[in-house]
Protein backbone atom coordinates (compact mmCIF):
# COMPACT_ATOMS: atom_id res chain seq x y z
CA UNK A 1 0.00 0.00 0.00
CA UNK A 2 3.47 2.81 0.65
CA UNK A 3 3.64 2.53 -3.19
CA UNK A 4 0.38 3.99 -3.77
CA UNK A 5 0.66 6.31 -1.27
CA UNK A 6 4.17 7.52 -2.44
CA UNK A 7 2.73 8.03 -6.02
CA UNK A 8 -0.52 9.48 -4.77
CA UNK A 9 1.32 11.98 -2.90
CA UNK A 10 2.39 13.68 -6.62
CA UNK A 11 -0.84 14.38 -7.41
CA UNK A 12 -2.43 18.03 -6.67
CA UNK A 13 -5.15 18.75 -4.31
CA UNK A 14 -8.26 20.11 -6.54
CA UNK A 15 -9.92 23.24 -5.40
CA UNK A 16 -12.38 22.24 -3.59
CA UNK A 17 -14.59 22.53 -0.13
CA UNK A 18 -12.78 19.36 0.75
CA UNK A 19 -11.16 19.93 4.45
CA UNK A 20 -11.88 16.81 6.10
CA UNK A 21 -10.55 14.00 3.88
CA UNK A 22 -6.51 13.39 3.01
CA UNK A 23 -6.43 13.35 -0.79
CA UNK A 24 -4.41 10.38 -0.98
CA UNK A 25 -6.16 8.49 0.97
CA UNK A 26 -9.61 8.84 -0.69
CA UNK A 27 -7.79 8.11 -4.12
CA UNK A 28 -6.63 4.54 -2.53
CA UNK A 29 -10.38 3.94 -1.69
CA UNK A 30 -11.74 5.07 -4.46
CA UNK A 31 -9.05 2.65 -6.35
CA UNK A 32 -9.58 -0.42 -4.16
CA UNK A 33 -13.18 0.09 -4.50
CA UNK A 34 -12.89 -0.09 -8.29
CA UNK A 35 -10.56 -3.13 -8.17
CA UNK A 36 -13.47 -4.64 -6.17
CA UNK A 37 -15.64 -3.85 -8.83
CA UNK A 38 -17.27 -0.62 -7.69
CA UNK A 39 -18.56 1.65 -10.48
CA UNK A 40 -20.03 4.20 -8.80
CA UNK A 41 -19.28 7.03 -6.61
CA UNK A 42 -21.87 5.99 -4.08
CA UNK A 43 -20.34 1.89 -4.22
CA UNK A 44 -17.03 3.92 -3.53
CA UNK A 45 -17.96 5.55 -0.45
CA UNK A 46 -20.55 1.98 0.50
CA UNK A 47 -17.80 0.11 0.00
CA UNK A 48 -14.82 1.68 2.08
CA UNK A 49 -18.07 1.41 5.19
CA UNK A 50 -18.12 -1.72 4.73
CA UNK A 51 -14.02 -2.40 4.63
CA UNK A 52 -13.14 0.44 7.31
CA UNK A 53 -11.58 -2.15 9.27
CA UNK A 54 -9.17 -3.30 6.01
CA UNK A 55 -8.15 0.27 5.53
CA UNK A 56 -7.53 1.18 8.69
CA UNK A 57 -4.49 -1.46 8.65
CA UNK A 58 -2.99 0.89 6.50
CA UNK A 59 -4.50 4.32 6.54
CA UNK A 60 -5.09 6.65 9.63
CA UNK A 61 -9.03 7.59 8.48
CA UNK A 62 -9.62 10.29 11.23
CA UNK A 63 -12.98 10.95 9.91
CA UNK A 64 -13.73 7.88 8.33
CA UNK A 65 -14.94 7.46 5.13
CA UNK A 66 -15.50 10.05 2.37
CA UNK A 67 -19.44 10.42 1.33
CA UNK A 68 -20.32 9.61 -2.25
CA UNK A 69 -21.28 13.33 -2.50
CA UNK A 70 -17.26 14.03 -1.49
CA UNK A 71 -15.91 11.19 -3.81
CA UNK A 72 -18.17 12.77 -6.63
CA UNK A 73 -16.43 16.39 -6.25
CA UNK A 74 -13.19 15.50 -5.88
CA UNK A 75 -13.32 13.41 -8.71
CA UNK A 76 -15.20 15.86 -10.94
CA UNK A 77 -12.36 18.77 -9.90
CA UNK A 78 -9.48 16.54 -10.32
CA UNK A 79 -6.78 16.60 -12.91
CA UNK A 80 -7.03 12.83 -14.79
CA UNK A 81 -3.94 13.76 -16.41
CA UNK A 82 -2.17 13.90 -12.94
CA UNK A 83 -3.97 10.75 -11.54
CA UNK A 84 -2.95 8.62 -14.71
CA UNK A 85 0.64 10.21 -14.39
CA UNK A 86 0.54 8.46 -11.00
CA UNK A 87 -0.53 5.44 -12.00
CA UNK A 88 2.81 5.59 -14.35
CA UNK A 89 4.64 5.60 -11.64
CA UNK A 90 3.49 2.75 -9.85
CA UNK A 91 4.14 0.96 -12.94
CA UNK A 92 7.38 1.65 -13.69
CA UNK A 93 9.28 -1.42 -12.78
CA UNK A 94 6.86 -3.55 -14.95
CA UNK A 95 6.64 -1.38 -18.22
CA UNK A 96 10.64 -1.65 -18.26
CA UNK A 97 9.71 -5.55 -19.06
CA UNK A 98 8.57 -3.94 -22.23
CA UNK A 99 10.82 -5.58 -24.80
CA UNK A 100 12.94 -3.53 -27.19
CA UNK A 101 10.62 -4.62 -30.33
CA UNK A 102 7.05 -4.65 -27.96
CA UNK A 103 3.72 -3.61 -29.84
CA UNK A 104 2.19 -0.47 -28.95
CA UNK A 105 -1.64 -0.06 -29.78
CA UNK A 106 -3.03 3.15 -29.54
CA UNK A 107 -7.22 3.49 -29.38
CA UNK A 108 -10.01 5.29 -28.26
CA UNK A 109 -13.13 4.29 -26.56
CA UNK A 110 -16.17 5.96 -25.84
CA UNK A 111 -17.84 5.66 -22.35
CA UNK A 112 -21.42 5.88 -24.07
CA UNK A 113 -23.23 6.61 -20.65
CA UNK A 114 -20.95 9.56 -19.92
CA UNK A 115 -22.36 12.35 -22.23
CA UNK A 116 -23.71 15.96 -21.41
CA UNK A 117 -27.16 16.88 -21.34
CA UNK A 118 -28.62 16.40 -24.58
CA UNK A 119 -25.23 15.23 -26.23
CA UNK A 120 -26.28 11.36 -25.91
CA UNK A 121 -24.85 10.62 -29.23
CA UNK A 122 -21.62 12.45 -28.63
CA UNK A 123 -20.11 10.75 -25.20
CA UNK A 124 -17.21 11.85 -23.65
CA UNK A 125 -13.78 9.30 -25.23
CA UNK A 126 -10.60 8.06 -23.56
CA UNK A 127 -7.55 7.26 -25.48
CA UNK A 128 -4.98 4.83 -24.48
CA UNK A 129 -1.77 3.36 -25.54
CA UNK A 130 -1.50 -0.38 -24.74
CA UNK A 131 1.29 -2.65 -24.44
CA UNK A 132 -0.48 -5.60 -26.14
CA UNK A 133 2.67 -8.14 -24.97
CA UNK A 134 2.07 -7.02 -21.25
CA UNK A 135 -1.92 -6.34 -21.24
CA UNK A 136 -1.07 -3.33 -19.45
CA UNK A 137 -2.14 0.47 -19.97
CA UNK A 138 0.72 2.90 -20.13
CA UNK A 139 -0.68 5.69 -20.54
CA UNK A 140 -4.70 7.54 -20.88
CA UNK A 141 -5.64 10.97 -22.10
CA UNK A 142 -9.35 11.98 -22.29
CA UNK A 143 -10.47 13.51 -25.97
CA UNK A 144 -11.61 17.22 -26.02
CA UNK A 145 -14.69 17.15 -27.88
CA UNK A 146 -13.85 13.40 -28.79
CA UNK A 147 -11.19 14.76 -30.60
CA UNK A 148 -9.19 11.20 -30.84
CA UNK A 149 -6.10 12.16 -33.19
CA UNK A 150 -4.55 14.65 -30.96
CA UNK A 151 -5.46 12.92 -27.98
CA UNK A 152 -3.68 9.88 -29.58
CA UNK A 153 -0.88 12.45 -30.18
CA UNK A 154 -0.46 13.56 -26.67
CA UNK A 155 -0.65 9.75 -25.05
CA UNK A 156 2.48 8.85 -27.48
CA UNK A 157 4.20 12.17 -25.94
CA UNK A 158 3.75 10.45 -22.25
CA UNK A 159 5.00 7.08 -23.52
CA UNK A 160 8.96 5.51 -23.80
CA UNK A 161 8.93 4.76 -27.78
CA UNK A 162 12.56 3.95 -28.27
CA UNK A 163 12.59 0.32 -30.23
CA UNK A 164 8.84 -0.04 -29.70
CA UNK A 165 6.56 -0.50 -32.56
CA UNK A 166 3.12 1.74 -32.63
CA UNK A 167 0.21 0.54 -34.11
CA UNK A 168 -3.20 2.09 -34.51
CA UNK A 169 -6.40 2.21 -37.38
CA UNK A 170 -6.20 4.16 -40.56
CA UNK A 171 -7.60 7.48 -38.33
CA UNK A 172 -3.56 7.27 -37.32
CA UNK A 173 -2.09 7.63 -40.78
CA UNK A 174 -0.94 10.84 -40.82
CA UNK A 175 1.87 12.65 -40.98
CA UNK A 176 1.69 14.58 -37.79
CA UNK A 177 1.21 10.93 -36.11
CA UNK A 178 4.64 9.52 -37.85
CA UNK A 179 6.60 12.70 -37.53
CA UNK A 180 6.03 12.44 -33.42
CA UNK A 181 6.38 8.44 -33.45
CA UNK A 182 9.90 8.52 -35.12
CA UNK A 183 10.97 11.54 -33.72
CA UNK A 184 10.34 9.86 -30.33
CA UNK A 185 12.51 6.87 -31.26
CA UNK A 186 9.58 4.27 -32.43
CA UNK A 187 8.59 2.34 -35.17
CA UNK A 188 4.97 2.78 -36.95
CA UNK A 189 2.94 -0.21 -38.27
CA UNK A 190 -0.54 1.61 -39.10
CA UNK A 191 -2.82 0.70 -41.00
CA UNK A 192 -3.31 2.31 -44.30
CA UNK A 193 -6.80 3.34 -45.83
CA UNK A 194 -8.65 5.87 -47.91
CA UNK A 195 -7.63 8.89 -46.28
CA UNK A 196 -4.70 8.92 -47.68
CA UNK A 197 -5.58 8.16 -51.00
CA UNK A 198 -2.41 8.73 -53.14
CA UNK A 199 -0.16 6.75 -50.80
CA UNK A 200 -2.98 4.23 -50.81
CA UNK A 201 -2.55 3.30 -54.30
CA UNK A 202 1.22 3.35 -54.47
CA UNK A 203 1.21 1.32 -51.81
CA UNK A 204 -0.67 -1.28 -53.82
CA UNK A 205 0.93 -0.50 -57.07
CA UNK A 206 4.16 -1.42 -54.95
CA UNK A 207 2.72 -4.69 -53.75
CA UNK A 208 1.43 -6.04 -56.98
CA UNK A 209 4.35 -5.16 -58.96
CA UNK A 210 6.35 -7.44 -56.44
CA UNK A 211 4.32 -10.38 -56.86
CA UNK A 212 5.15 -13.30 -59.27
CA UNK A 213 3.50 -16.36 -59.59
CA UNK A 214 3.50 -19.14 -57.02
CA UNK A 215 6.52 -21.49 -57.48
CA UNK A 216 8.66 -18.96 -59.66
CA UNK A 217 11.89 -18.16 -58.79
CA UNK A 218 12.56 -15.52 -55.66
CA UNK A 219 8.64 -15.36 -55.37
CA UNK A 220 7.48 -12.87 -52.90
CA UNK A 221 8.00 -14.09 -49.26
CA UNK A 222 4.87 -14.54 -47.62
CA UNK A 223 3.15 -15.95 -44.06
CA UNK A 224 0.60 -17.64 -42.93
CA UNK A 225 -1.57 -18.44 -40.15
CA UNK A 226 -4.81 -20.29 -39.58
CA UNK A 227 -6.82 -20.35 -36.24
CA UNK A 228 -10.42 -22.15 -36.03
CA UNK A 229 -12.74 -21.03 -32.82
CA UNK A 230 -16.16 -20.82 -32.17
CA UNK A 231 -17.03 -22.34 -35.21
CA UNK A 232 -15.16 -20.17 -37.36
CA UNK A 233 -12.10 -21.05 -39.42
CA UNK A 234 -9.56 -18.06 -40.14
CA UNK A 235 -6.73 -18.00 -42.64
CA UNK A 236 -4.26 -15.06 -42.41
CA UNK A 237 -1.42 -14.35 -45.43
CA UNK A 238 0.73 -11.69 -44.68
CA UNK A 239 3.61 -10.25 -47.32
CA UNK A 240 5.75 -7.15 -47.14
CA UNK A 241 7.77 -4.92 -49.72
CA UNK A 242 9.97 -2.15 -50.52
CA UNK A 243 8.46 1.68 -50.22
CA UNK A 244 10.81 2.37 -53.04
CA UNK A 245 11.87 5.98 -51.68
CA UNK A 246 8.30 7.07 -51.10
CA UNK A 247 8.81 8.23 -47.72
CA UNK A 248 9.81 11.44 -49.29
CA UNK A 249 7.83 11.79 -52.34
CA UNK A 250 4.52 11.19 -49.79
CA UNK A 251 6.28 13.49 -47.13
CA UNK A 252 5.60 10.53 -44.42
CA UNK A 253 8.30 10.65 -41.97
CA UNK A 254 10.05 7.20 -41.84
CA UNK A 255 8.24 5.12 -44.66
CA UNK A 256 10.22 2.22 -45.54
CA UNK A 257 7.66 -0.46 -46.77
CA UNK A 258 4.14 -1.70 -47.22
CA UNK A 259 2.65 -4.91 -45.80
CA UNK A 260 -0.74 -6.30 -46.41
CA UNK A 261 -2.93 -8.72 -44.57
CA UNK A 262 -5.53 -10.88 -46.36
CA UNK A 263 -7.92 -12.49 -43.57
CA UNK A 264 -10.50 -15.09 -45.16
CA UNK A 265 -13.01 -16.49 -42.38
CA UNK A 266 -15.15 -19.38 -43.22
CA UNK A 267 -18.50 -19.64 -41.22
CA UNK A 268 -20.85 -22.03 -41.13
CA UNK A 269 -20.38 -22.43 -45.38
CA UNK A 270 -19.73 -18.59 -45.87
CA UNK A 271 -16.87 -17.58 -46.65
CA UNK A 272 -15.49 -13.49 -46.21
CA UNK A 273 -11.81 -12.16 -47.09
CA UNK A 274 -10.79 -8.53 -45.82
CA UNK A 275 -7.59 -7.24 -47.03
CA UNK A 276 -5.79 -4.36 -44.69
CA UNK A 277 -2.83 -2.72 -46.35
CA UNK A 278 -0.25 -1.21 -43.52
CA UNK A 279 2.30 1.84 -44.03
CA UNK A 280 5.46 0.30 -42.07
CA UNK A 281 8.50 2.43 -41.02
CA UNK A 282 10.39 -0.70 -40.48
CA UNK A 283 10.63 -3.90 -43.32
CA UNK A 284 9.23 -5.99 -40.53
CA UNK A 285 8.93 -9.97 -41.97
CA UNK A 286 5.57 -11.09 -43.13
CA UNK A 287 5.28 -13.05 -39.66
CA UNK A 288 6.49 -10.25 -37.89
CA UNK A 289 3.84 -8.23 -39.95
CA UNK A 290 1.20 -10.43 -38.60
CA UNK A 291 2.03 -11.07 -35.33
CA UNK A 292 2.09 -6.94 -34.97
CA UNK A 293 -1.25 -6.69 -36.64
CA UNK A 294 -2.92 -9.30 -34.28
CA UNK A 295 -1.55 -7.23 -31.20
CA UNK A 296 -3.43 -4.21 -32.39
CA UNK A 297 -6.72 -6.34 -31.58
CA UNK A 298 -5.44 -7.32 -27.83
CA UNK A 299 -6.41 -3.13 -27.23
CA UNK A 300 -10.21 -4.10 -28.46
CA UNK A 301 -10.47 -7.18 -26.84
CA UNK A 302 -8.19 -7.71 -24.30
CA UNK A 303 -8.69 -3.89 -22.83
CA UNK A 304 -12.07 -2.32 -24.34
CA UNK A 305 -13.68 -5.21 -23.87
CA UNK A 306 -13.21 -6.76 -20.76
CA UNK A 307 -13.61 -2.98 -19.43
CA UNK A 308 -17.49 -3.47 -20.71
CA UNK A 309 -17.54 -6.84 -19.33
CA UNK A 310 -15.96 -6.60 -16.06
CA UNK A 311 -15.97 -2.97 -15.22
CA UNK A 312 -19.56 -2.28 -16.65
CA UNK A 313 -17.95 1.07 -18.44
CA UNK A 314 -20.67 1.01 -21.01
CA UNK A 315 -23.23 1.21 -18.63
CA UNK A 316 -21.89 3.89 -16.33
CA UNK A 317 -23.45 7.06 -15.97
CA UNK A 318 -20.85 9.41 -14.59
CA UNK A 319 -21.20 12.32 -16.94
CA UNK A 320 -20.02 15.73 -14.75
CA UNK A 321 -16.84 17.42 -15.20
CA UNK A 322 -13.60 15.01 -14.98
CA UNK A 323 -15.73 12.26 -13.23
CA UNK A 324 -15.77 10.42 -15.98
CA UNK A 325 -12.20 10.40 -17.23
CA UNK A 326 -10.91 9.90 -13.35
CA UNK A 327 -13.28 6.61 -12.77
CA UNK A 328 -12.27 5.35 -16.80
CA UNK A 329 -8.49 5.83 -15.05
CA UNK A 330 -9.35 4.00 -11.90
CA UNK A 331 -10.66 1.17 -13.84
CA UNK A 332 -7.55 0.80 -16.60
CA UNK A 333 -5.65 0.59 -13.91
CA UNK A 334 -7.78 -1.60 -11.81
CA UNK A 335 -7.41 -4.28 -14.93
CA UNK A 336 -3.66 -3.88 -14.90
CA UNK A 337 -3.57 -4.98 -11.35
CA UNK A 338 -6.22 -7.94 -11.72
CA UNK A 339 -4.36 -8.98 -14.60
CA UNK A 340 -1.34 -9.69 -13.11
CA UNK A 341 -2.70 -12.35 -10.93
CA UNK A 342 -2.12 -16.15 -12.48
CA UNK A 343 -4.24 -18.11 -10.64
CA UNK A 344 -7.66 -19.64 -11.83
CA UNK A 345 -10.54 -18.23 -13.18
CA UNK A 346 -12.23 -15.82 -14.87
CA UNK A 347 -11.31 -11.64 -14.54
CA UNK A 348 -14.76 -10.80 -13.13
CA UNK A 349 -14.69 -13.53 -10.47
CA UNK A 350 -11.65 -12.60 -9.18
CA UNK A 351 -12.57 -8.71 -8.78
CA UNK A 352 -15.34 -10.09 -6.69
CA UNK A 353 -12.96 -12.29 -4.75
CA UNK A 354 -11.28 -9.02 -3.97
CA UNK A 355 -14.06 -7.73 -2.34
CA UNK A 356 -15.03 -10.77 -0.42
CA UNK A 357 -11.55 -11.88 0.59
CA UNK A 358 -9.06 -9.55 2.23
CA UNK A 359 -6.35 -12.02 1.99
CA UNK A 360 -6.56 -12.22 -1.66
CA UNK A 361 -6.95 -8.48 -2.20
CA UNK A 362 -3.74 -7.99 -0.28
CA UNK A 363 -2.34 -10.53 -2.73
CA UNK A 364 -3.51 -8.58 -6.06
CA UNK A 365 -2.01 -5.20 -4.44
CA UNK A 366 1.11 -7.52 -3.81
CA UNK A 367 1.86 -7.73 -7.58
CA UNK A 368 2.25 -4.37 -8.07
CA UNK A 369 5.69 -4.31 -5.62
Amino acid sequence: MQLFIAAFEDVPDPPTENVRHDLVKMLIVAFVAVLCGAQSCAEMAAFGREKIKFFKRFLKLKHGIPSHDTFSTVLRMLDPKALDAAFGQINARLVAALAKGGVIAIDGKSLKGAYDKGGKSAPKMMVSAYAAGLRLTLATVAAENRNEFDAALEVIGLVDLKGKIVTGDALHCNRRMVERIVEKGGDYCIALKGNQESLLSDARACLLAAEKPKGARNALPTAKTETKAHGRIETRVAVVVDAKGLAEYHEFEGLKAFGRVEATRRTDGTTTTDVRIFALSRKLSPQALLDTARAYWLIENALHWQLDVSFGEDAARNRKDNGPANIAVLRRRALDVARLDQSNGSLTTKLKRAGWNDAFLLELLGHMR
